[in-house]
């Protein structure tokens, strides 16, 4: 322990500016890299400035479903050859959208660092979107979409959406919807790809048993040649004024047992200096032990929720804060009572000393752990240079969370917790109040 009584981390084995190199090549690309040569493999992790805040409303999945279909066959390999020349030296590789950003992750052994980068870099570049191979994923997309509305969970957190960020891309489903999906055809990918696909802006990070210098020439070799394209800029987020009045939706799904609810509003960004006072405040309110103050009430108190916690999704733009439980379809409205008598709480006291403290031990202690992997590593890398946090932040991090205060987090959890006035979206069979 340190002086202050928090844990004393040996901060020289965390990522820092001495031990984690960065290149910036001439098309764009950003490039990260840290050696771990105690591993014999190597994870590529990173993404690229296209999401659905990309697409029309009338083609909302168009950037999910090309992010799917990347690895669905290249100019140079079919699919087979793609997923036979993984499996051959026990690689993985992935894309995924979300509203901002496509994501790709792949680890492989050390010596298949270069295979891997070949791979990636031909589904980035020369994507096939053959007719067969995007028709056969649509239809998975809408098997998928189907199973999506008979989920309580899900359709909780999307009527959720749909009430906070209305009028707001982040209320737009990111895997888009039924009338949707059977309208984007391979011409619609490709002309997508084409028009938003591109090095600038884009971040490739490799962690593993490889010299960084190495790594960084290998890359270069196979995406330094990617030429920007001119594309325009992500739309701007437009301004999210907050509720003045509780909003509140009940989705019918007959023949469920259980009732999901998601209530909350939209809280900070990743960039808001209040978030970490916001995250610290929610570990302590819903995510500490046995889900913090909700979980204790709500759960073990009272014997109500098969689950109840509460989330901080702070990204590029105001993401929500709420809190999610599942609960018996007669136990809703009180279940509702409890967490916004928690809320209430919450907001007009500050947290006690010892509970605050408990809660930067917990940060604190648990950050060696969640980088002890490559993958771990990685993704901490890839947060930074998202957010531009600074290649030192983890090393700082103990002293950030340190400084965290009683009245930060109670000054941040007025701004943004108004227990008079959240969204609440309930999901399952009808239930007194629906």
């Amino acid at each position: 322990m340190g002086a202050d009584g928090l844990p004393a981390l040996d901060l020289k084995s965390l990522p820092g500016a001495d031990d984690t190199f960065r290149r910036e090549f001439s098309n764009g690309l950003v490039f990260l890299a840290r050696e771990n040569f105690s591993s014999p493999s190597v994870v590529i992790s990173g993404y690229l400035e296209v999401g659905s805040l990309d697409e029309s409303p009338e083609q909302a999945g168009l950037a999910a479903l090309t992010a799917s279909a990347l690895l669905r066959g290249t100019q140079r390999r079919s699919f087979n050859q793609i997923y036979e020349q993984l499996e051959s030296i026990g690689a993985s590789l992935q894309f995924s959208a979300g509203k901002h950003h496509t994501s790709f992750w792949g680890k492989a052994l050390t010596e298949d660092l270069g295979v891997l980068l070949e791979l990636l870099a031909e589904a980035l570049q020369q994507p096939r979107f053959e007719r067969g191979q995007v028709e056969r994923l649509r239809a998975e997309k809408l098997t998928a979409l189907t199973i999506r509305d008979h989920d309580t969970g899900s359709r909780a957190i999307m009527a959720f959406n749909e009430l906070v960020y209305r009028k707001h891309p982040y209320g737009v489903s990111t895997d888009g919807y039924k009338d949707t999906v059977p309208g984007l055809t391979p011409a619609a990918l490709r002309t997508f790809h084409r028009q938003h696909y591109s090095p600038q802006g884009m971040l490739l990070c490799v962690v593993g048993g490889v010299k960084a210098r190495s790594a960084a020439r290998q890359v270069e070799k196979r995406l330094g040649g990617w030429q920007a394209v001119r594309r325009r800029s992500m739309p701007e987020l437009p301004q999210l004024a907050p509720a003045r009045r509780p909003r509140q939706r009940h989705i019918r799904l007959a023949g469920k047992s259980q009732c999901d609810l998601v209530m909350g509003v939209a809280g900070p960004s990743r960039s808001d200096p209040a978030y970490l006072e916001a995250v610290l405040g929610n570990n302590i309110l819903g995510r500490f032990g046995m889900a913090g103050r909700i979980g204790d009430a709500v759960r073990e108190r009272a014997g109500l929720a098969y689950y109840a916690y509460s989330t901080v999704v702070g990204g590029l733009g105001p993401g929500p804060w709420q809190v999610m439980a599942g609960v018996a379809p007669g136990d809703v409205a009180q279940a509702v009572e409890i967490i916004q008598k928690e809320i209430q709480g919450f907001v007009e006291r500050p947290p006690g000393r010892q509970e605050l403290r408990e809660n930067q031990t917990n940060f604190i202690g648990r950050l060696p752990l969640q980088l002890e992997s490559n993958e771990g590593v990685a993704g901490a890398l890839v947060n930074i240079e998202r957010h531009q946090l600074g290649l030192d932040y983890y090393r700082r991090f103990p002293l950030l969370v340190g400084g965290v205060t009683r009245e930060g987090i109670l000054e941040v959890a007025r701004r943004f917790l108004h227990p008079e006035r959240m969204t609440l979206a309930t999901a399952g069979p009808d239930h007194p109040g629906a």
